[in-house]
C-alpha cells in the first residue's frame, strides 16, 4: 500500500516537535519515543496488519508508530494519556500524511481504564509501543475488556517481553506470563536496540506477538483462575500446597483440591500450565 504518501518522522522531527511542545519525555510516563522510521516499519510489517483491520495503538507520543500504520490499514485509534501530545497527534497527521487524517481517531484517556464504549469501533489488533511500567496491565486489560481483538504486536522492555512469552518450567514463567495464555498464544517476535528510541533508555526493548485463542474450557471464571494464579505465585519458593493454604483455608484443604484436579502438592507454580490452574480452581474447597 502506499506508504509513499506518508513522510515518517525521524530523529530531527521527533525533536523539532518536542520543542514546539516543550516536552521533556518523562520516567513517570515511561516516554521513549521512536526516532528510527526503519523500526517502525518493521513494527507494522510484523504485526501483519491489514486494510481490513482497526488498530488500536495504546501511547503513540509524537506519532511515529502512528504514521507508519495509517497506510496499512483501516482505521487507527490511538489511545493517549497525555493532553499534549493527544491534542497534537491529528495535526501532526495532517501535516505528514493528509489524505489519510480520516482514518485518524484520538481517545484522551488512560488505557489501563479504557471501555469499549470510548472507541467508537471494535478494533481487531493492538499494535503499540508500549510505556515498560504499565505493559502487562494494559495487554491483559486490553484482552479483556476488547474481545473483537483477535490478535497484537507490542514493544515492551525487553525482560517483560520474556515474562510475557515464557512457558511452564521457564525462570522467568509467572503471573504475566499465566494470565496471557488464558486469552492468546503469546510468543518473542524479535529484539529492538536502544538506538531507536529518543531519549535511549538503558535497557533493550523486544517485539512481543499475540494471537488470540479462546480460554481453556473450564467450569470456572476467569476471576476464580486468576485468584489461584496470583496466589500460587506470591510466595514463589513455596511448594503448591504451602503457597495455596490461604486461598484454599488450609495447607490441607489446598492438598485436597490439588489432588482432585490431578496435581502433586509438592509441584511449584512454575511447573503448571494455564489449564492446571484452571483445574485447581475448579476444585476450590
Amino acid at each position: 500500500m502506499g506508504s509513499s504518501i506518508v513522510s515518517l518522522l525521524g530523529p530531527v522531527e521527533i525533536r523539532n516537535l518536542a520543542d514546539k511542545l516543550d516536552l521533556r519525555p518523562t520516567k513517570r510516563l515511561g516516554q521513549n519515543f521512536v526516532i528510527d522510521g526503519g523500526t517502525v516499519r518493521r513494527i507494522v510489517r510484523v504485526a501483519e496488519v491489514s486494510s481490513e483491520d482497526v488498530v488500536i495503538e495504546v501511547g503513540p507520543g509524537l506519532g511515529s508508530l502512528t504514521l507508519a500504520l495509517l497506510p496499512e490499514v483501516r482505521q487507527v485509534i490511538a489511545v493517549e494519556i497525555d493532553p499534549v501530545l493527544a491534542t497534537q497527534l491529528p495535526l501532526t497527521v495532517a501535516d505528514r500524511a493528509p489524505s489519510l487524517a480520516d482514518r485518524l481517531t484520538v481517545v484522551q484517556a488512560d488505557a489501563m481504564r479504557v471501555r469499549p464504549g470510548q472507541l467508537g469501533r471494535a478494533p481487531t489488533a493492538l499494535v503499540a509501543n508500549l510505556p515498560y511500567n504499565v505493559a502487562v496491565p494494559v495487554v491483559l486489560h486490553l484482552l479483556e475488556v476488547l474481545p473483537s481483538l483477535s490478535r497484537g504486536l507490542v514493544m515492551v522492555q525487553s525482560e517483560v517481553a520474556d515474562r510475557m512469552a515464557a512457558g511452564p518450567g521457564s525462570k522467568v514463567y509467572g503471573v504475566p506470563s499465566v494470565k496471557a495464555a488464558w486469552y492468546a498464544d503469546v510468543r518473542r517476535a524479535g529484539p529492538v536496540g536502544r538506538t531507536v528510541f529518543w531519549p535511549a533508555p538503558n535497557v533493550d526493548s523486544g517485539l512481543v506477538a499475540m494471537s488470540r485463542r479462546e480460554p481453556p474450557e473450564t467450569t470456572a471464571s476467569r476471576e476464580e483462575v486468576f485468584a489461584v494464579v496470583d496466589a500460587a505465585f506470591a510466595q514463589r519458593r513455596k511448594t503448591l500446597r504451602a503457597a495455596l493454604a490461604s486461598w484454599a483455608g488450609s495447607a490441607a484443604a489446598a492438598e485436597v483440591a490439588l489432588r482432585a484436579a490431578g496435581i502433586d502438592p509438592s509441584e511449584r507454580g512454575e511447573q503448571l500450565r494455564v489449564e492446571d490452574f484452571a483445574r485447581i480452581a475448579e476444585n476450590r474447597p
